[in-house]
């Protein structure tokens, strides 16, 4: 990293010191090592010669690596579905116009082709607000194509066009996963990329210090998100230092937001607390930002809140944020009790071969009882007996007590060792691999869990609960969750429950599917093997 700094004869004090922040650590907050060249004139405000590499355009850049996927996937769906279901010079039953030696069916993929990617770009699906985490991409990917095929089916009865059935319903699904699975490796090389510091944008905090600290926190917490601190100002103003406890340089007083973008090159403006900011002083930085290139946004306290439940609305100029509380309809529990009964079902015709061999496996190696009961606590608060695999010899639980003092990978309430002297040889691989969890989709299919849902307790800490972790009591516990694919063992007690809560009151099928795939790929190539 290189600064190059041409002191005028303001020097080091114009613009609040931000020349020397900028020497101290401005352009270290970004993670990618890039050369970024200040210079100072005679008027004191320093210039940004050359940003870091990925900063720039990087949004439109990777709508346009999106526009490609889709447009090769789409025709290859459509025109390969009709290839092979009806061959290239089948025509219409009811003719439409077309062009001479041109079958009226490569007409109809074209104009498919064409609204199909219309509807993708209607429906925003390349936004940087929803790439690269979360599973609105796939959400908006999923509802906008099928809007399409249920409006070009309304089309052609209103229209007495005769078109193969088959020929669409083939082309639908298939181009969904397809399109799904497209952003999906995407957004794995997204995150590389936001790990080197690269495709993210480059964020100015502003707020008062506890405000900044929390926002920064929770931004690192999400590197796929894509945002890298630049920098913070604060109603302080001190320049000659970084944010306590924290690497963040301080840029200067909320008066100095517009010159520490320059210096920062940052391209988003966060307001982490609006404390020392009256609305006209918001409006002001709002005015100040470079349109289409430069973005604002307000971060509110509360966390953990998903977009579904956040509606604004806008009352004689004044944006009112309504936040819905969290709702249990009945529809809902019954579209996921389906998705429950039909797809552990589904898993467990496909994985009974693996549950039969490792049922005699555990038997042969370790005796009986193959399958290990345990009471659980479940929606309402309820006990039921859950079923899994025996990974441990017989008599693990009363030996418990004397290996308290030897946890190394727990936390507050959840016990955990490393190397567990109570587990089997096979029931450290079964772990490993999350196998020895298959009994629970009896579990499932008989009602007492779910296949995504909070970690089933035991009583022992169920008792040291606070009070507001019992909402995760207002769901079935299930099989795998948000906690396991986030870092299961590795995490703390209050991460443990924050992101149980947050599945609680967001909860979402699409959302369900996401963490089933995450779990999938998980326990074909896990890490933490402590679980």
């Amino acid at each position: 990293m290189t600064t190059e700094t041409t002191t005028g004869s303001k020097g080091e004090a114009s613009v609040n010191g931000l020349v020397h922040t900028v020497a101290t650590g401005a352009a270290r907050a970004s993670t990618a090592e890039f050369p970024v060249v200040v210079r100072t004139p005679t008027d004191g405000i320093p210039i940004v010669h050359s940003a870091p590499k990925g900063t720039v355009n990087w949004r439109e850049k990777y709508a346009r690596f999106l526009r490609l996927t889709d447009f090769v996937v789409i025709v290859g769906v459509v025109f390969g579905t009709q290839i092979g279901w009806l061959g290239f010079h089948k025509q219409i039953a009811m003719p439409v116009p077309t062009w001479p030696g041109i079958s009226s069916y490569t007409v109809l993929s074209c104009l498919i082709v064409l609204l199909w990617l219309l509807a993708l770009a209607v429906a925003d699906t390349r936004s940087d607000r929803v790439v690269g985490i979360g599973a609105a991409e796939y959400q908006r990917v999923f509802n906008s194509s099928v809007m399409l095929f249920g409006l070009l089916a309304i089309a052609a009865f209103l229209l007495r066009v005769e078109a193969s059935r088959g020929y669409l319903l083939l082309a639908l699904p298939a181009g969904v996963l397809l399109l799904v699975f497209g952003r999906y490796m995407w957004r794995v090389w997204l995150r590389r990329q936001r790990a080197k510091g690269q495709y993210s944008a480059r964020v100015l905090l502003v707020g008062t210090e506890e405000s900044v600290a929390h926002t920064a926190n929770e931004l690192r917490r999400s590197k796929g998100a894509g945002y890298v601190v630049a920098g913070a100002c604060i109603p302080t103003g001190r320049v000659k230092g970084e944010l306590r406890e924290s690497d963040i340089p301080v840029m200067g007083d909320v008066a100095s937001i517009e010159d520490a973008l320059r210096v920062t090159a940052a391209d988003t403006v966060i307001i982490a607390s609006t404390d020392q900011l009256d609305p006209m002083q918001v409006k002001q930085i709002s005015w100040s930002l470079e349109a289409g290139r430069q973005h604002l946004v307000l971060a509110p306290s509360i966390t953990d809140i998903a977009g579904p439940r956040i509606h604004t609305r806008p009352v004689s100029g004044l944006p009112l944020m309504h936040v819905e509380t969290p709702r249990f309809s009945p529809a809902q529990r019954f579209v996921k009790r389906m998705m429950d009964l039909f797809g552990a079902l589904f898993l467990f015709i496909c994985l009974s071969p693996v549950v039969v061999t490792l049922a005699l496996i555990v038997l042969i190696s370790s005796g009986r009882p193959v399958i290990y009961k345990q009471n659980r606590i479940g929606r309402h608060g309820r006990e039921f007996r859950m079923w899994k695999f025996r990974s441990m010899v017989p008599g693990a639980e009363a030996r418990l007590t004397s290996l308290l003092d030897a946890q190394d990978h727990g936390n507050a309430v959840q016990f955990k060792m490393r190397n567990d002297p109570r587990v089997t040889p096979i029931g450290r691989v079964m772990r490993k691999y999350s196998l020895d969890e298959l009994p629970q989709l009896f579990n499932v299919l008989g009602g007492s869990m779910s296949l995504v849902g909070p970690r089933p307790p035991i009583q022992r800490e169920v008792e040291q609960y606070d009070d507001h972790v019992h909402r995760r009591f207002l769901v079935k516990p299930g099989i795998t969750g948000l906690w396991q694919v986030s870092g299961r063992s590795t995490l703390s007690w209050d991460d443990s429950v924050r992101l149980d809560l947050s599945y609680v009151e967001n909860w979402s099928v699409m959302g369900d599917v996401v963490i089933l795939f995450k779990t999938f790929k998980a326990a074909l190539a896990p890490g933490d093997t402590t679980g």
